[in-house]
């Protein structure tokens, strides 16, 4: 399933070819003993992870209001454990991100070596929100496809690896959605004006994401359209896709130096003694 989803470089992406829907003809009851299994290696390999401090992991989440780039992370990484992990959300710049240029603030926000750090939305949104409200003409969205490869190559040759994972939805998945927030009111903080604003637009994200998609994926960092109407399969995917990146690796613990040897040979003389 995961190589049907994933983007080759320079692949000509249209979205209408994925369905938002699509399930690989499995069932939330067909998953849900591999989910739990998933989510138990998932902390053990990011135990490993840590400890090793070889590479850090960097998981991108990109996808229209109602996509679930919360619940992604809140179900899909349950478990995780909060030291070495962070999620960093991209709002309007501030005055002093917007002096300077739009990846700095992405830079210095990624993760060190032994750390997993989610972008919830990311420097993407400077070729997507960008582009669709005309901050930006189309040269300059191609010339930032290049610099953005650029920079995630960058990053992955300085040991970073890099997942990105596009939440595929439906307009009519993000409509119910939306009036959700509505009718529950336990969920009206959740609703903004500026929803309603952002899916007047929907078609020209939906072109836009499709050029990122078709000119941003490289071997080292592809992008993953994720089917997101159904949440459990969508967990499934992202949390698959990561469980096996991290297996991939083949980590170990740090092997245990003389100082340590020697040390314990002392408490066990003190113990004795």
């Amino acid at each position: 399933m995961l190589k049907n989803l994933t983007i080759c470089s320079n692949k000509k992406v249209d979205l209408d070819d994925f369905s938002p829907t699509d399930t690989d003809k499995l069932e939330k009851k067909d998953i849900q003993e591999k989910y739990l299994e998933l989510q138990e290696r998932f902390i053990e390999l990011q135990d490993v992870f840590r400890a090793s401090k070889k590479f850090s992991l960097l998981i991108i989440l990109q996808g229209m209001d109602c996509s679930g780039k919360d619940g992604t992370v809140k179900k899909a990484l349950a478990g995780v454990n909060p030291n070495g992990f962070s999620v960093q959300s991209f709002k309007q710049p501030t005055l002093e991100e917007s002096d300077h240029d739009y990846l700095w603030r992405a830079h210095k926000a990624t993760p060190s070596k032994g750390n997993i750090t989610v972008f919830n939305r990311s420097y993407y949104e400077d070729v997507l929100v960008t582009r669709v409200h005309k901050m930006i003409d189309d040269s300059t969205a191609i010339a930032r496809f290049k610099e953005i490869t650029e920079f995630e190559k960058y990053l992955v040759s300085n040991g970073t690896i890099i997942l990105k994972f596009f939440l595929h939805i439906s307009k009519d998945f993000q409509q119910k959605k939306l009036l959700s927030r509505l009718e529950i009111p336990e969920k009206h903080w959740k609703f903004s004006l500026a929803d309603l604003a952002e899916r007047k637009f929907w078609d020209k994200y939906q072109k836009y994401y499709a050029d990122v998609l078709s000119n941003c994926s490289t071997e080292q960092a592809p992008w993953y359209i994720v089917p997101a109407d159904h949440r459990w399969f969508r967990d499934y995917i992202v949390l698959q896709r990561i469980v096996t990146t991290l297996e991939d690796l083949k980590l170990k613990y740090p092997a245990t130096n003389e100082t340590i040897t020697q040390l314990m040979k002392e408490i066990s003389e003190v113990d004795k003694g």
